[in-house]
């Protein structure tokens, strides 16, 4: 056995504990595993993709658990039940060989604490071994992976058929969207990608290394969910035009306007954030001035001839991307999301100029994010009037316009292409 620092399944340990028990991000708890650089490029793949299936399946792993369990696990046995989460996710989902998905993960109890439950690491997984197959067909994935809470929210939203598409989606990694600077046509090809109803260029599965692809050096594209492309396009025609991007980071949509020919001033919070935002429009050779500023506060010296608002919220509509949000978010953190959205959206209506368009967009599948925030916009008599989204501004794609002419998207949309991310975008206009 490898040495347990040296160990991806003992990084990948350690990193789930920090998702799961210090609520740290997916992505902040990798980037912070300082050994995870240490290790080849296909160990860190691993590492990454076995701590995103456990919280992929973590619902239906931990009921593999419980059914093999006479007594529930002590809530101070967290690490044991992280280690059993970690084996089963590489005998039942990942398809590991038995006897090493078994003995690396008994190896993983070493100390005092843990060294007297090695016993029953090695029990649970055998018998896993044998029935898990078995057991896992049997099991409502959908349901078992999805927080009661978010489950009741999209019931009540979109109704329970839409409830389970939507979390179905959830259980597949996602493909991969590329945004050109150019027409698609060519570099489709050249990448061997499908060209979506939207524009963007889907990869197929095992593109490879994305620094490594063609056209990433020359700044030809970027990565973007297409879905994410939709907010910045209902802006129409914005060359030479003076657009404000705020929470701009990390900078798509920023890419997306300048390439379009505006003027873009991209505000966020973040300097490290912008920094990342200008180090990407510098590779695409696109250029947009940036406001490390709070812009709930700041205000631009002149009105803009357009605002995009993409408002952190609860990122609910992005969870086939980072799997740790069901078990990160809480209904209790709207009320705080919810405020913060309804400012943004108030000072992003002072910025603009008479006949001017505002774009406000979340990446939730939560109507409180989405539609009641503008709703409650303009009941507090703010001058603005909707313009209806149309179908050809989507390639067609008018299953994703709601009745008040907003945008819907939702993971289980264009579900045989590998769906969407889930974003709501409305659209308005200063009277």
């Amino acid at each position: 056995m490898p040495k347990a620092a040296d160990d991806p399944r003992a990084l990948a340990h350690r990193i789930l504990q920090a998702v799961l028990h210090q609520r740290r991000p997916l992505d902040e708890a990798l980037a912070a595993a300082g050994k995870l650089d240490a290790l080849a490029s296909r160990d860190r793949a691993f590492v990454r993709l076995l701590c995103a299936t456990v919280l992929r399946r973590r619902g239906q792993i931990d009921a593999l658990i419980d059914h093999c369990l006479d007594r529930p696990l002590k809530p101070k046995l967290s690490e044991v039940r992280d280690i059993l989460r970690l084996g089963i996710a590489q005998l039942v989902f990942l398809g590991t060989p038995a006897h090493a998905a078994v003995s690396t993960a008994v190896a993983l109890a070493e100390g005092p604490r843990l060294a007297g439950h090695k016993g029953l690491i090695n029990a649970v997984l055998r018998r896993l071994a044998r029935e898990g197959a078995e057991l896992t067909a049997a099991q409502d994935a959908a349901r078992l992976n999805t927080p009661g809470w978010l489950w009741r929210a999209w019931a009540a939203a979109y109704g329970e058929a839409t409830a389970r598409a939507i979390a179905e989606a959830h259980l597949s990694d996602p493909p991969l969207d590329l945004t050109l600077k150019d027409g698609p046509d060519d570099w489709a090809a050249r990448l061997g990608a499908r060209v979506l109803a939207t524009g963007s260029l889907r990869l197929p599965p095992g593109a490879g290394d994305i620094a490594g692809l063609p056209g990433y050096g020359e700044g030809a594209w970027w990565v973007q969910d297409a879905a994410a492309v939709l907010p910045a396009r209902l802006l129409g025609a914005v060359a030479g035009k003076r657009v404000i991007d705020l929470c701009a980071a990390p900078g798509g949509k920023t890419a997306q306007l300048a390439a379009a020919g505006a003027e873009v001033t991209a505000v966020d919070l973040s300097p490290p954030r912008l920094d990342r935002l200008s180090a990407n429009l510098a590779r695409l050779g696109l250029a947009a001035e940036t406001v490390a500023a709070d812009a709930t506060a700041w205000r631009p010296p002149v009105p803009a001839a357009a605002v995009l608002l993409d408002a952190p919220c609860s990122s609910t509509g992005t969870i086939r991307r980072h799997p740790d949000i069901p078990w990160l978010k809480r209904a209790e953190d709207l009320p705080a999301l919810t405020d913060l959205q309804g400012r943004l959206l108030a000072a992003a209506a002072g910025m603009i100029a008479p006949g001017g368009l505002l774009v406000y967009a979340t990446c939730s599948l939560l109507p409180e994010e989405g539609p009641e925030r503008v709703a409650a916009l303009l009941a507090d008599g703010a001058p603005f009037e909707r313009v209806p989204v149309e179908p050809g501004e989507l390639g067609g794609l008018s299953e994703l316009i709601g009745p008040q002419g907003d945008l819907r998207t939702l993971p289980c949309h264009l579900a045989e292409a590998g769906g969407l991310d889930g974003f709501y975008v409305a659209r308005l206009r200063r009277r």
